[in-house]
C-alpha cells in the first residue's frame, strides 16, 4: 500500500519541510518589514524616502502578499532612490533583522553653479547638477562662481552629468590657482568651446584661456604681463587678457 510506502512518507516529509521553509522565508509575521530608518539625510525629508523604500518592499509570492526581510530587492530600492531623488548621490542599505531596514544617504554637495540657456543649477564634485538656483546667486559673493556653458545646448536633467569629472576638476584647479597665487578672484568661467575659456573676474576684465592647451604656461603668462605691464592700478580700465597663442599675452584697455 501507498502508506507503508517509505517514499511516499519521504515525499511528505520534504514538503512539509518546504511548506514550513516557504512560510519562515516569505510569510512570518516576525520577519515581515514593519520599520525603514532613514539616516544621512537633512534636504530631502525623511518620510519622502520612507514612501519610496516601502513602495518597492511588497512582494506576490504564488497567491501571496509578502513583505519579507529575506525577499526585499535592495538593488531595486538603491536604483528607485537614486532616480526619483537628484539630491543623493549615494545609497546603502542593509537589513537590521528581523523586521526593519536601515537606509543611509550621501547627499549632493554643490560646489558651483552651472548656468545654461537662463537656467541655473547647483553642480556636485562629480559634474551632476541637483537643486534649481537663481540666475543671480553669485552676484556679489566671491565664494561662489558660475559656469556658463555657452558649447552645447542639451535637454537638462536633475540627476544627470553636464560635464566631465576631469574638465570640472580642471576648471576648479584654475579658480584655486587664480585666487591663491594671483589673488585674482573670479565671478564666472563662460565655456565658449572646447578650446576656450571666457573667465570673468570680480574687477570686471575677462582672461581667455585654451583648456586643451598647457594652462601652467598660459597662467606663467599672465603672471608675467600683470607683474611687468598692467599694475594693480590700471586693472580698473582692462577689458581683457589674452593667453591662448604663442609666447606672449596680448590685452586691450576699455576705450574711455
Amino acid at each position: 500500500m501507498i502508506f507503508k510506502n517509505r517514499f511516499f512518507w519521504l515525499g511528505i516529509l520534504i514538503l512539509i519541510i518546504f511548506g514550513g521553509f516557504f512560510y519562515l522565508i516569505c510569510l512570518a509575521s516576525p520577519f515581515q518589514i514593519k520599520e525603514v530608518k532613514i539616516a544621512g539625510n537633512s534636504k530631502v525629508s525623511t518620510e519622502s524616502l520612507q514612501g519610496a523604500v516601502r513602495g518597492q518592499i511588497e512582494r506576490r509570492v504564488f497567491f501571496f502578499s509578502s513583505k519579507s526581510i529575506f525577499l526585499v530587492n535592495l538593488n531595486k530600492i538603491t536604483e528607485n532612490i537614486s532616480s526619483n531623488f537628484p539630491h543623493i548621490a549615494g545609497v546603502k542599505i542593509r537589513r537590521d533583522f528581523p523586521d526593519a531596514l536601515n537606509v543611509v544617504v550621501l547627499e549632493r554637495v554643490g560646489l558651483i553653479v552651472w548656468c545654461q540657456t537662463g537656467q541655473c543649477f547647483l553642480l556636485d564634485k562629480e559634474g551632476v547638477i541637483f537643486d534649481p538656483v537663481r540666475n543671480d546667486i553669485s552676484d556679489g559673493a566671491e565664494e561662489i562662481f558660475k559656469i556658463e556653458n555657452l558649447s552645447l545646448i542639451p535637454e537638462l536633467k536633475l540627476g544627470e552629468k553636464v560635464i566631465e569629472k576631469e574638465k570640472l576638476n580642471k576648471i576648479l584647479e584654475t579658480e584655486s590657482k587664480l585666487k591663491n597665487n594671483f589673488k585674482i578672484a573670479i565671478s564666472q568661467i563662460a565655456v565658449v568651446s572646447r578650446e576656450r575659456w571666457n573667465i570673468k573676474t570680480f574687477e570686471g576684465w575677462e582672461i581667455y584661456l585654451d583648456p586643451e592647451k598647457d594652462l601652467d604656461w598660459q597662467l606663467t603668462k599672465l603672471y608675467s604681463v600683470l607683474e611687468k605691464e598692467i599694475p594693480s592700478e590700471k586693472r580698473g580700465n582692462l577689458e581683457y587678457i589674452e593667453l591662448r597663442f604663442g609666447n606672449f599675452a596680448p590685452y586691450k584697455y576699455r576705450a574711455n
